[in-house]
């Protein structure tokens, strides 16, 4: 049923911690993020003169259910992945580690650089071998060619050069360094070990999940360096750009527990559902949502119209997010498989169901049809985010423009096609209200205005190259620059 789904980016982990098992607190702090990549995971270890690495394709206790990386060291990082550019291939797991001249480094990334397809044309002619297909080599490739003498120097080097979205943990066999965007398309944190140790991840769920405490978020365009004596900071950009956190970190990607750029995930969607109660008005018997992305949210809506939450749809929790069945006969089972309505729950009864987006509408059409089934009387389906009409170039996996059923179809239309009684989304202003603790005080909504924080490249640019990322392509081949695309 995940077709009907954005999914999410990457979640990456590093820690410097002398006298820990960093491996094993690499491995606690990928589990907390394992709900940002299923297909694949990795770890490598340094020990101040050396590196070890273990990656695999699964989840991560699959991956490492023999063995961790066997080498004791005092830096780590780690990497969950879903593959945004380049395909689901052993050879794309990170952490990606290469030999170059400086020595050895090991690089662990999130997000997606929008003129990587540019950068990897020009890298190739000038001679450079690629082993992967994913936009992270680019960056190792540039760090790797810089004629900087140092490793600080070639990143910041190397980052000027890239556009996009990026949040980075870097590790050589002495030092980590984590690095975010100009923009802080993605999220990164920095936190405290009780000894003393540092510690970086993606959301602040995974700094939990070691025992770390939560120091700041890793600002936009700047990098932070720990390397035994210190932790310093280095801003890659001279000017400040207008920050863009991906407002879809709230509203679906990231833990409820998690806390990104000052505001609480948690609070931020109880605050959609009651800003969706205040703009829909509905009145009905029961609320309940498309667990479990849209359960919070459906419990502010609750609390704000005073209708009881219930749970008239129960999920198999032993079904990844990835269980994904291509064949139609085959999605619909495989919706019955994973969701189920609970008949005495619903039966007879007007039920309002919150969910938090509508891809393509086919699941949510699905799940009208099985509440209907269980002798629901009336469906009303609420999303907590505005309709999605453009795909994002930053990191999330959107499909095709003409594939996103908003683009096309009207909301009336939308409620005709998933066959319930009524549809409601959150405005944009609505959800810009419910989001209103970010210390960044900007966020990225592209997705549904079609206007772009970033240039971005487009296919016809790269006639005759034989890699494109599917990503970056520009379905008009047109460049969007700060307005909507046609």
């Amino acid at each position: 049923m995940n077709e009907d789904k954005l999914h999410e980016e990457c979640g990456i982990f590093g820690i410097y911690a002398p006298g820990v098992d960093v491996a094993l607190n690499t491995y606690w702090g990928l589990y907390a993020l394992q709900h940002r990549g299923q297909e694949s995971a990795g770890i490598c270890v340094a020990n101040g003169y050396a590196m070890d690495i273990r990656r695999g394709m699964g989840l991560v206790n699959e991956v490492f259910r023999d063995s961790l990386p066997e080498m004791p060291g005092h830096i780590a990082i780690g990497h969950v992945r879903y593959s945004t550019t380049g395909s689901s291939l052993a050879a794309n797991i990170q952490p990606l580690l290469v030999s170059y001249a400086g020595g050895r480094i090991a690089m662990a990334h999130n997000g997606n650089l929008t003129n990587a397809p540019l950068l990897r044309k020009k890298l190739e002619q000038g001679g450079s071998v690629f082993q992967t297909t994913v936009d992270s080599e680019v960056i190792v490739n540039l760090i790797a060619r810089s004629k900087k003498k140092n490793v600080e120097d070639r990143i910041a080097e190397s980052m000027n050069q890239v556009e996009g979205a990026y949040c980075l943990v870097i590790m050589t066999e002495d030092r980590l360094i984590g690095v975010r965007d100009p923009n802080g398309f993605r999220p990164l944190c920095l936190g405290r070990m009780p000894d003393g140790g540092w510690v970086f991840a993606s959301e602040s769920c995974a700094l939990d999940a070691v025992g770390a405490m939560m120091i700041r978020d890793v600002e936009p365009g700047e990098m932070l360096i720990v390397d035994g004596k210190e932790l310093r900071s280095r801003r890659l950009v001279a000017e400040k750009r207008p920050p863009a956190l991906c407002v879809f970190e709230y509203i679906y990607f990231a833990r409820p527990d998690s806390v990104i750029d000052g505001q609480s995930v948690h609070l931020a969607r109880l605050a959609m559902g009651r800003q969706l109660a205040i703009e829909s008005g509905l009145k009905a018997d029961i609320v309940i949502s498309v667990p479990d992305s849209g359960t919070t949210a459906a419990h502010g809506f609750s609390s704000q119209s005073g209708i009881p939450f219930a749970e008239g749809l129960i999920k198999n929790r032993y079904i990844g997010r990835t269980f994904i069945q291509p064949e139609q006969k085959k999605r619909d089972a495989g919706v019955r498989i994973k969701l189920n309505a609970v008949a005495p729950a619903v039966a007879g009864k007007s039920v309002i169901m919150v969910d938090d987006s509508i891809v393509r509408g086919t699941t949510s059409g699905r799940i009208v049809r099985m509440l209907r089934d269980a002798g629901a009387k009336k469906i009303h389906m609420c999303v907590s985010s505005p309709p999605i009409v453009y795909p994002c170039y930053y990191g999330i996996d959107t499909t095709a423009r003409k594939e996103l059923i908003a683009s096309s179809k009207t909301i009336e239309q939308i409620r005709r096609y998933i066959g319930a009684d009524s549809l409601y989304y959150l405005s944009l202003e609505g959800l810009h209200k419910a989001v209103t603790q970010v210390a960044l005080g900007g966020l990225c909504s592209a997705c549904f205005h079609g206007e772009y924080p970033t240039e971005v490249a487009c296919a016809k640019e790269l006639e005759g190259s034989k890699f494109v990322f599917e990503e970056t392509a520009c379905a008009m081949g047109q460049k969007p620059k700060g307005r909507k695309r046609p």
